[in-house]
């Protein structure tokens, strides 16, 4: 079925909203009544889930009915967590809203030949800023692959995007980034996707101040955004990240030694516009690595414990899998070369104020 793009949206965007508008979170819907804005936000998000179901429906990937609430989260109180999960009682019951459905689709992996994707809200407790939101549309995957077949499969889904929008909202797209060559590079396949280790990123930036962070005891590093920028800078945008330090990011990703020595992620992190878009990696196949992994992570007793589900689907189902997220809004910001995540939200939301409508 093609996609059809309403007559009424294809009027110019026009102006965007003031700087700072978004703060008015209890008068927000009445932006949004009179927005030309938000006519096209409405229309690029309708875009994105159509031409994300057509992607995996040709490669017979199937959509798998998620929850928001969670057991377990893929960002837990240990090393290399880089978001505070939201935590809740339910009925007397402590439970969480979901920070990604990694979990839950390594789980229905296991039940589809060619893999799992989903596109659902993820949360997480940390306020709102220009590049993180309190609540974000997350387009995830789990496939039976190994890392750089994963990666190879993230970057025809994103030359999809870029084709899918360069032939059906060009007009919009050029109103607001005033420019299209953005998309069509993409597109057409001649802007190339770079990859580097985050060793040789370490030392690619070394004279960038406050480009890489160290830990207090010198066992992990990890990129900063300052440092996303300087690659950025250097490399240019969809510029991967792998391989990062095993203890800079969380449990859940495989991992080698180094010819250094070095424990290192199967892991890559894709930079475009505004910096980090898509998080990337293999999982453990098997249930002692996992246990292995928690415990190098210095994730507690308590938390562990939340995991113990995690590790048997693999003592039961030992299986290779890769997987990944996409921001939503942060790729929307790129396509319309924007530069505040805030202004990427239909129903505003943020930490600790009141939710209308």
């Amino acid at each position: 079925m093609a996609f059809v793009l309403k007559e009424q949206s294809l009027r110019p965007p026009g102006a965007l909203r003031p700087p700072g508008a978004w703060q008015n979170s209890d008068t927000h819907y009445m932006e949004v009544l009179g927005s030309p804005w938000y006519r096209l936000y409405l229309d690029i998000v309708d875009g994105f889930t159509f031409a994300t179901s057509s992607f995996w429906r040709t490669r017979g990937v199937r959509c798998a009915p998620l929850s928001l609430t969670a057991g377990s989260i893929s960002c837990p109180i240990g090393l290399g967590s880089d978001a505070e999960p939201v935590k809740m009682e339910l009925f007397g019951v402590p439970t969480y809203l979901s920070d990604s459905q990694q979990f839950p689709l390594e789980l229905a992996c296991r039940l589809s030949p060619h893999g799992a994707y989903c596109l659902m809200h993820s949360f997480r407790g940390e306020p709102t800023s220009a590049r993180h939101l309190a609540q974000y549309l997350h387009s995830e995957a789990e496939l039976p692959v190994v890392l750089d077949e994963l990666l190879a499969t993230i970057e025809d889904y994103i030359r999809y995007l870029a084709r899918f929008y360069a032939e059906n909202f060009a007009h919009e797209i050029a109103s607001s980034a005033g420019t299209l060559d953005h998309v069509e590079s993409v597109a057409s396949g001649s802007m190339a996707f770079k990859r580097m280790r985050f060793a040789d990123v370490a030392a690619e930036i070394a004279d960038v101040p406050g480009g890489i962070f160290q830990s207090p005891d010198g066992r992990w590093r990890s990129l900063t955004r300052t440092g996303e920028l300087a690659i950025m800078e250097r490399l240019g945008e969809f510029t991967w990240v792998t391989h990062h330090d095993e203890l800079g990011i969380p449990f859940f990703q495989a991992s080698d030694v180094d010819a250094n020595g070095w424990r290192v992620a199967r892991n890559a992190d894709l930079l475009l516009g505004i910096g980090e878009t898509v998080g990337a990696g293999e999982r453990h196949e098997k249930a002692e690595d996992v246990v292995a992994a928690l415990l190098r992570h210095q994730v507690s007793d308590d938390h562990r414990a939340d995991y113990g589900w995690y590790v048997k689907m693999r003592e039961v189902a030992p299986m290779r899998t890769s997987g990944f997220g996409l921001g939503t809004e942060r790729f929307l910001m790129w396509l319309l070369r924007h530069s505040d995540i805030r202004d990427f939200q239909f129903l505003a939301r943020e930490n600790g104020r009141a939710i209308v409508p």
